[in-house]
């Protein structure tokens, strides 16, 4: 896991799949990301327990059959991504204190490689939607959190309660992705030539921006090196 030091821009409108070019050799070069979590704001109770409880409760919140809570802020439109797909999200992971311990304006994530929770939630969402998700520490890291990069150490306590702000920017099956990138390998030999810096060939403007293309690799070495 990453934790973002630098925001990335956000993607213009009609450039999403101009990204997801860029983005294809990036993701099936290095196997799956790793995953964040979730946040609340309300610190005042003693457990964690007691906390998904009493939220169990607020106006719009549903609480599945494995314990994640979930609110629909505002509803996407379309189908939900499944196992197979890979989601571009914009999200925001904060503590129940409301420490905020990662976000990102677009992130992309294998949808079966994510923590289990983060992984239930993306499969109920819809493209254009903004969501706000409760993950339990047994849907989320457990005894395990991850190490924030700055500090080496863990970036919260072990079985913390995750809380999330996501918005489902865009979906793409891994099937589709693996094409481009077949794609853009045979027109490399074409070329005769490597890609260059950032992605596809082609230059930036079809490619991976060099920042989130630099966070995806280290969000890979993070999970390989687990």
């Amino acid at each position: 896991m990453s934790v973002t030091t630098v925001p990335i821009q956000p993607i213009k409108k009609g450039s999403i799949a101009k990204f997801w070019v860029g983005i294809s050799a990036v993701i099936l070069a290095g196997g799956a990301l790793a995953y964040l979590g979730t946040s609340s704001i309300r610190s005042e109770y003693a457990s964690d327990d007691s906390f998904l409880a009493d939220n169990a409760g607020e106006k719009g919140v549903v609480t599945t059959k494995s314990g994640l809570q979930i609110l629909t802020i505002k509803g996407g439109e379309g189908k939900s991504p499944t196992d197979d797909d890979i989601a571009l999200v914009k999200y925001k992971g904060t503590l129940r204190d409301g420490t905020v311990f990662d976000q990102n304006e677009q992130a992309p994530f294998p949808v079966s490689s994510v923590v289990p929770g983060f992984s239930e939630a993306l499969k109920k969402m819809q493209v254009g939607g903004n969501y706000k998700i409760w993950i339990p520490g047994k849907l989320g890291y457990g005894e395990n959190p991850p190490q924030n990069p700055q500090t080496g150490q863990p970036a919260f306590e072990p079985n913390a309660t995750l809380i999330f702000e996501v918005e489902l920017l865009d979906f793409r099956s891994r099937a589709e992705v693996e094409a481009m990138q077949k794609q853009q390998e045979a027109m490399q030999k074409k070329q005769g030539g490597a890609a260059p810096q950032g992605g596809a060939p082609g230059g930036p403007q079809g490619g991976l921006p060099p920042e989130l293309q630099a966070q995806l690799e280290a969000q890979m070495r993070a999970q390989q090196g687990q």
